[in-house]
């Protein structure tokens, strides 16, 4: 499968099934320094979304069209923060995605799109203990893979592995932005619960485009 119109369908259903496999986990991460409810929170919205792919009367045209069901479907159910996140990257992405295929370069756009709209969304840079610290690697990975001449797949897969690392990597910060900041310290040795998300849904792309 290329990075095309079937491909962000399934990358949408491959996310709603990992977060459904993973909400427990992601919730209890938040439990921790949060809210405890990003788990439920994505697991609600990604089911919508499900419903609403599976509602589609005709072949969508676009990469982008996805991607903007998904950013309206997250922002109208997923409560918390998550929602007008995660919205605001899928619906940046969406602008940068407005064709039937992508190539490496286009990838690198929607992921720039979407680390945009969550710096821009959230006012959090890198260090923070946030979902930036998930996406920034992702973006400096994909870029570096396209720069070799890497196909669309194997971008998505060099996101998909930083965006993993950086996510391991929010558990030894503080936090500094958002709910866990009222922690402090405590906040350090647990996993940021938005980086660990992100992980999953960059992961379901690299799964599916292959």
């Amino acid at each position: 499968m290329t990075a095309d119109v079937r491909w962000a369908q399934a990358w949408m259903r491959e996310t709603a099934a990992r977060i459904a496999q993973h909400k427990a986990e992601l919730s209890e991460l938040d439990r921790e320094i949060g809210d405890g409810d990003h788990g439920e929170n994505l697991n609600r919205g990604f089911t919508a979304l499900v419903g609403k792919l599976d509602e589609l009367t005709s072949e969508p045209t676009s990469v982008g069209e996805i991607l903007k069901l998904a950013a309206t479907t997250l922002m109208s159910t997923v409560g918390g923060a998550s929602g007008p996140l995660y919205g605001t990257a899928f619906l940046r992405a969406a602008k940068a995605t407005e064709k039937p295929e992508l190539d490496s370069q286009d990838v690198v756009a929607a992921i720039e799109a979407a680390l945009g709209g969550l710096i821009l969304r959230g006012k959090a840079a890198v260090g923070e203990k946030t979902m930036i610290d998930a996406w920034t690697p992702a973006l400096e990975a994909a870029t570096a893979a396209h720069e070799a001449g890497k196909t669309p797949a194997e971008v998505l897969r060099a996101a998909a592995d930083a965006a993993a690392q950086g996510a391991e990597a929010t558990i030894p910060m503080k936090a500094t932005k958002g709910r866990a900041s009222y922690l402090g310290e405590r906040s350090v040795g647990h996993k940021d619960p938005g980086a660990a998300s992100t992980a999953l849904i960059l992961e379901s792309a690299a799964q599916t485009v292959n």
